[in-house]
């Protein structure tokens, strides 16, 4: 895949990400492996991809973290 594929495929994982929130978990699992994708084939990713990367496992960290706490009490 060249670069210009994925950024367009992490474009539309973005869009369903903003549009369809109930699958998010499962689309952030595919932009997770494209951008891994990426590294492999030593692809420079650009910060606002990382800085999202980053945002997005926190996210879902403190989202499991939250779920943890609900099912204990």
């Amino acid at each position: 895949m060249t670069f210009d594929e994925f950024t367009a495929e992490i474009g539309l994982l973005l869009s369903r990400m903003q549009n369809e929130p109930e699958d998010a978990h499962e689309i952030y699992q595919t932009l997770k492996d494209r951008l891994n994708e990426m590294r492999a084939y030593g692809m420079p990713l650009p910060q606002d991809l990382l800085d999202l990367e980053r945002k997005l496992e926190e996210d879902f960290r403190s989202d499991a973290g939250e779920a943890d706490v609900a099912g204990t009490t």
